[in-house]
């Protein structure tokens, strides 16, 4: 698969005879076994120590999928049947490291990408990796016709900037860092984003006897997870085969009202696009509620307007109400980190999403593939992973039948030529 060149420096150039992914999170494990399918050979880097880093390591632990487990189940591979409707984030990446097992899949831990460039003259990607942890040191640089950026949407925290914050004196986490609410236990703790991170974390804030305020600075889409015991996402899926998404919208917002109630006396605006809408257009996806809502009612949960500012102790809101506060969780989502990396402007956007909107933004020029920026969750990746390894093995299956080919003509000609 690849040939290996090793200097007195540890600079490898290794040139892989297939395509390199980037990333072995559920996108480039989806790309990988559609590739095996393929019969198309291939590298998967990543820079953690583990698949499905975001996962492992950046979840926390009372997660459960949001959706039903038919919706996130990747290419080849369903679900264990005895899974539940809505699988642990545990039981999910024990399905994900059984799909790697099944499939083979061996990615490269702790190489990260430095940069990926194309090469005009020799029409090749250029893929520069240095290592992540102390066992194993160097550089190695990655030469390969084909290219798939399999790092997705979620690859880095979004941190936004809040003025006096270095001031503040008290606990700051992103979501990513947060386990569970044990250690807060008493506190008043702020909560600054209301997706389904910053609803389900104020949640597990109440289960443990923390007092959690919510900043919703903006408008947000609140569904019931489940309508008369079926999934609310499957219910929008089986009306869209039917109706226009304005219709199916429209369906769900008078769901929404008469199951939740007037949702607005609790300080949650709803947006003027409707939630399928603004999910295809915006990337911003409705909370499913599980739990939250009751407590928003109980009061047990506050729900407060935007941040002016910090204090030492206490957060100023733009309304001027101000609170008395031990820490703050920020659930404020995650951004690609395509950017920092990959060297070309075409294709990617300066958010490094693709340009063309889905379901155009999987193939680029020049052997260029992306998977896991559909903004459509596991079911778009999927969709995209086999449209990508299907494309590669297409030329693969022409170009090698024509490899064999040029040799079979090349023998008959030297046996020709020895009568």
């Amino acid at each position: 698969m690849a040939h290996e060149h090793e200097d007195f420096f540890a600079h490898r150039c290794i040139l892989v005879n297939g395509p390199v992914i980037v990333g072995a999170g559920p996108s480039g494990l989806a790309v990988g076994a559609g590739l095996k399918q393929e019969g198309v050979p291939f590298i998967v880097l990543e820079r953690a120590n583990c698949i499905a880093s975001l996962w492992q390591n950046r979840t926390y632990d009372r997660l459960k999928l949001h959706l039903p487990k038919q919706f996130c189940q990747l290419p080849y591979f369903p679900f264990p049947a005895h899974f539940p409707e809505y699988p642990t984030k545990y039981q999910f990446i024990d399905y994900l490291e059984s799909y790697a097992k099944h499939f083979e899949i061996k990615p490269r831990f702790n190489e990260s990408v430095q940069s990926a460039k194309y090469d005009e003259i020799c029409g090749l990607w250029r893929v520069k990796t240095v290592m992540t942890n102390d066992t194993r040191r160097g550089e190695t640089e990655y030469i390969c016709r084909w290219l798939v950026v399999a790092t997705g949407e979620n690859a880095e925290k979004a941190v936004p900037e809040f003025e006096g914050l270095q001031d503040f004196g008290g606990h700051v986490m992103h979501v990513c860092d947060y386990k569970s609410g044990e250690a807060y236990q008493g506190k008043k703790v702020l909560v600054v984003g209301c997706g389904n991170s910053g609803m389900e974390v104020s949640l597990d804030l109440c289960h443990h006897n923390a007092t959690p305020s919510m900043v919703v600075r903006s408008s947000v889409h609140v569904l019931p997870r489940e309508i008369l015991r079926k999934s609310t996402f499957d219910l929008a899926v089986s009306m869209m085969k039917w109706m226009p998404l304005w219709l199916v919208d429209r369906i769900l917002l008078l769901i929404a009202r008469l199951s939740l109630g007037n949702l607005e006396k609790y300080g949650l605006r709803r947006p003027s696009m409707g939630p399928l809408e603004l999910k295809n257009t915006e990337g911003k996806t409705p909370v499913l509620d599980i739990g939250t809502l009751h407590k928003i009612r109980s009061g047990e949960i506050k729900i407060v307007p935007g941040i002016k500012k910090f204090l030492p102790g206490r957060v100023e809101l733009v309304n001027g109400e101000t609170l008395e506060i031990d820490s703050v969780i920020l659930a404020t989502g995650y951004s690609s980190n395509v950017p920092s990396w990959f060297k070309e402007e075409e294709f990617f956007s300066r958010e490094g999403l693709p340009k063309s909107p889905f379901p155009n933004g999987w193939k680029g020029k020049s052997g260029l593939y992306a998977v896991g920026f559909t903004r459509r969750g596991l079911s778009g990746a999927s969709l995209d992973a086999i449209k990508v390894a299907q494309d590669i093995g297409k030329i693969w299956r022409e170009e090698t039948k024509h490899r064999e080919h040029s040799v079979a003509v090349a023998c008959h000609r030297r046996c020709k030529s020895h009568f």
